[in-house]
């Protein structure tokens, strides 16, 4: 694999469009970690919310049914679950539990709320492991108390992580990435775009983003 040589290349930043609801960006999202830490001079990932389902009762406009949208998201899971590394989603545990399926806003707002102690790294990890208390543990990630669970476990400042969770500011960034997403064309995640004008969709494997990044560094 041909060497990138510091400082003859140009800067990338890639704006990750992502949901928490997403198995496919469970799948995907390590693998633009290891991108950026492969590339630590040329690549800055920049983190934005992206809702598959707004509101909730989302999944029922979506499918028709809880039960019926429940079911098809399933489905889901289990073919993102052969495309993970890992292999880390558990949709028979999930297909278990008596909650109703979340709507993306709740663990959207979360990810947001934690951005605002540290940046887009802390949006990263509140991500990561609202992610894995859905897709994993299958957890009730529109449940507060599972929220507050994963904000502790991360490092944050729970008691500010509380007030930033509903405040104007956190509704108003979640709107900008929204907005952002539109822009841009956006109509599915996982989506990264570089620079502003690049775009790739899907869970591609780690050989597709190594080459399109080499190619645009």
């Amino acid at each position: 694999m041909e060497e990138i040589k510091t400082g003859e290349n140009k800067p990338v930043t890639i704006e990750f469009f992502h949901d928490v609801l997403c198995a496919w960006c469970y799948a995907f999202s390590p693998r633009l970690k290891k991108l950026a830490q492969q590339f630590p001079e040329h690549v800055s990932i920049v983190h934005r919310a992206f809702a598959l389902a707004p509101s909730t009762d989302g999944i029922e406009r979506i499918f028709g049914s809880k039960e019926q949208g429940k079911k098809e998201i399933l489905e889901h899971w289990r073919q993102a679950n052969l495309n993970d590394d890992e292999h880390r989603m558990n949709p028979d545990l999930m297909a278990s539990r008596d909650f109703d399926y979340p709507s993306s806003t709740p663990g959207l707002t979360a990810c947001k709320a934690a951005e605002l102690q540290g940046g887009n790294l802390v949006h990263g990890r509140m991500f990561d492991r609202v992610q894995k208390a859905h897709l994993t543990d299958c957890l009730n990630i529109a449940d507060f108390d599972t929220l507050k669970m994963c904000a502790k476990e991360i490092g944050l400042d729970v008691e500010q992580w509380e007030k930033d969770y509903g405040s104007e500011k956190v509704k108003q960034s979640l709107n900008e990435d929204f907005q952002q997403a539109r822009m841009y064309g956006v109509n599915a995640v996982p989506t990264i775009v570089a620079n502003g004008k690049h775009k790739l969709s899907g869970a591609q494997p780690y050989a597709v983003i190594d080459e399109w990044i080499r190619k645009l560094i």
